[in-house]
């Protein structure tokens, strides 16, 4: 159960977000989750009578750490809480508030890399040609699905992104991503194509002589929320006879993960998926060299031979 102190961030942790939502240029999303790694933060100190403007021990961000590890957090939640402490402490140091950040002196065992799940081609196609269903939405949801697949689109990105930014004759999308970061996204013929017909045919059906700004749009005139895209991939994966848990988030990481394994370019697959650094990317190298090693094993034909002489 939660707690007041839980909830209410400290004013001094206030005037830090504010600062970072004028000069960060960072997205709702990424403050509201610096938000709670603060106030994660925040409710450890107060437990061992530690306030947010004092100074911390190596060995109380240490016990914090492992208090998130115990939570099985995933990889990229970790590294952003490292990210979230160290703006914070550094915040604190020129605010003259520490003389030094406790974070320059923390020693933190890397977390084994967790590998992004991703779908094979026979799931992604049985995902995107079922039956269609008479339901208008049926249509939409297909269309969003053969959408994020082609593009590599975030959820967030995908159940906000405007008509406006269609380009139907040219083929792409222009994104607004994490930062406010503008990209140009092809999409694909396929998607093309289904979003040809939801746009004509659908879309407006679906609105009812009502007026939106959103692409992708509910019964009730506004944008699907990240929660109903989930809900509709979970359905979707269930009609589709798909056993394993599917997430939204595996249709992004398949795009990246089986344009590598066709020979694309490291650097155009990041620059389609709006990564600001390299490494995010890179990490799809290591699911598809760990597909080439299974595939190795399964038939190379001196892989069971002993070679013990």
């Amino acid at each position: 159960m939660t707690t007041s102190t839980d909830q209410i961030l400290d004013p001094l942790a206030e005037r830090y977000l504010g600062q970072l939502r004028v000069e960060g240029g960072l997205s709702i999303n990424t403050l509201e989750a610096y938000r709670r790694d603060l106030i994660k933060l925040q409710s450890y100190l107060v437990r061992h009578r530690a306030g947010m403007g004092e100074a911390v021990a190596p060995q109380q961000l240490t016990g914090f750490l492992a208090s998130l590890n115990e939570q099985c957090l995933s990889s990229a939640s970790m590294a952003r809480t490292m990210s979230t402490l160290r703006g914070w402490f550094r915040f604190l140091v020129r605010e003259g508030l520490l003389p030094v950040s406790p974070m320059q002196d923390l020693s933190v065992a890397r977390r084994a890399i967790r590998l992004p799940k991703t779908l094979t081609m026979a799931e992604v196609t049985a995902l995107l040609d079922l039956p269609p269903l008479p339901a208008l939405e049926d249509q939409r949801d297909r269309t969003m699905l053969e959408l994020m697949y082609a593009s590599g689109l975030r959820v967030s990105e995908l159940v906000s992104v405007e008509l406006v930014r269609l380009d139907l004759g040219v083929g792409c999308l222009r994104i607004v991503g994490k930062g406010a970061k503008e990209r140009l996204v092809p999409i694909g013929e396929a998607a093309r194509e289904a979003l040809a017909h939801y746009v004509d045919h659908v879309r407006s059906a679906i609105l009812n002589r009502r007026a939106s700004r959103a692409l992708f749009v509910s019964r009730r005139g506004g944008p699907l929320t990240r929660q109903a895209f989930w809900k509709i991939v979970s359905r979707r994966a269930q009609r589709a006879g798909i056993a394993k848990p599917i997430s939204p988030h595996m249709l992004r990481h398949s795009f990246a993960t089986h344009l590598l394994e066709g020979g694309a370019d490291l650097r155009a697959v990041q620059a389609m998926l709006g990564h600001a650094d390299i490494a995010t990317t890179q990490i799809y190298t290591h699911v598809e060299r760990g597909r080439l090693k299974q595939v190795h094993r399964q038939f190379f034909p001196r892989q069971a031979r002993s070679l013990k002489k």
